[in-house]
């Protein structure tokens, strides 16, 4: 569980350390690489995910349909690394595992719901990985608005892939 945890806080660290060198303006440019979305709403796309868990944890059921869409985080650098901080904090407590439902609707036209049995660690792993995926996206658009950041390369990379990258050539004589 360690892990997890680790690698949350290692996210967390990420992504505020890139919007830290952000200005306010780049955090709010439209990117024609991502189809005029900016770094702020992948940002805030990506927490609202861990602010469900966060706020679903006590009573053992997470919606992540139920986002705020906030706006502020999007368009407000700073409000985004508050909320950055707060879910640090959060995983800082190194919250139990325990039971949990994900409730879950894919019909468009019905707010119907079905109940998915999950755990917090899972949705843990399911919240890192969904970061790391939506980081790889957000480094493709700071590169592009703010070719200036210093993004480490580990950033928006899965862990299994840096491995990979890392292990020697299998020469095949």
């Amino acid at each position: 569980m360690t892990q997890l945890y680790m690698a949350a806080r290692t996210v967390l660290t990420q992504l505020a350390d890139a919007v830290g060198q952000l200005s306010e303006a780049e955090f709010r440019t439209p990117s024609p690489a991502l189809s005029n979305a900016t770094i702020g709403q992948h940002l805030r796309h990506t927490l609202e995910f861990f602010v469900c868990l966060e706020q679903g944890y006590e009573q053992g059921v997470v919606n992540y349909d139920k986002r705020q869409h906030d706006k502020a985080t999007e368009h407000d650098k700073f409000v985004a690394l508050g909320t950055i901080n707060r879910v640090h904090e959060f995983i800082n407590q190194n919250p139990a595992d325990k039971r949990m439902v994900l409730e879950v609707g894919y019909l468009p036209d019905s707010e119907e719901c079905i109940h998915v049995e999950t755990n917090f660690m899972r949705e843990l792993t399911y919240n890192i990985e969904h970061a790391v995926h939506h980081m790889a996206i957000m480094k493709i658009g700071i590169r592009e608005v703010a070719p200036n950041t210093v993004i480490p390369k580990s950033f928006g990379v899965a862990v299994s892939t840096l491995r990979y990258r890392e292990e020697p050539t299998v020469s095949s004589h």
